[in-house]
C-alpha cells in the first residue's frame, strides 16, 4: 500500500468524470486540487460529504481550488448521484483501481467480521506544484470540508 506524505509528487492520474470529460493531475496544474476519495456514491456517509464539499465550493473556488470526489463506481452511477444530489464539481471513477492503489486508498476493510477491499475515506490537497500538501486519512465526515478548506486557504 502506497504511503503518500506531505512533499512527495502526486502520483498521475487520468480518470472519465460523470460528464464524460477527463479529469487528470496534468489538467489540474496551475491549480490546487482536493481529491476526496469515498466508498461509493448514494450512501448516507458519502452524501453528506459530497453536499458539504458542494456547499463550500464557491470558497474552494475562491482559493483556486479544484474539488474532485473519487470513487470506483462507474461513470453513469456517478453521473446519477451528481444529479440527484445536485452537486457542482466533478466526480470520477477508477472500476479497475490503479489510481485509488496508487493513493493507498484501495485497502482491506471489515464489515461485520467479513473482510473485503474498498476505498478507505481518504482526502489529499495537492499543491499548484502536484506536490502533496497534506493527506486526511480515515476521514470522519462532521467539519472535514470545513478543515480541508482551511488548509487550502492556508497553501
Amino acid at each position: 500500500m502506497t504511503t503518500l506524505a506531505p512533499g512527495m509528487p502526486a502520483p498521475d492520474f487520468s480518470l472519465v468524470s460523470d460528464t464524460g470529460e477527463t479529469v487528470s493531475l496534468t489538467g489540474c496544474q496551475g491549480r490546487k486540487l482536493v481529491l476526496y476519495f469515498y466508498p461509493k456514491a448514494g450512501t448516507s456517509g458519502c452524501t453528506v460529504e459530497a453536499h458539504d464539499f458542494n456547499r463550500l465550493k464557491s470558497a474552494f473556488d475562491s482559493a483556486g481550488t479544484t474539488v474532485v470526489g473519487i470513487s470506483p463506481d462507474p461513470a453513469k452511477a456517478l453521473a446519477k448521484f451528481r444529479a440527484k444530489e445536485g452537486l457542482t464539481f466533478p466526480l470520477a471513477g477508477d472500476e479497475e483501481h490503479g489510481m485509488l492503489e496508487a493513493y493507498g486508498v484501495w485497502a482491506e476493510k471489515s464489515m461485520y467480521g467479513k473482510k473485503y477491499m474498498g476505498v478507505e475515506r481518504t482526502t489529499v490537497l495537492i499543491d499548484a506544484a502536484g506536490k502533496i500538501a497534506q493527506v486526511w486519512p480515515k476521514v470522519k465526515v462532521a467539519g472535514h470540508a470545513e478543515e480541508v478548506l482551511a488548509a487550502a486557504k492556508a497553501l
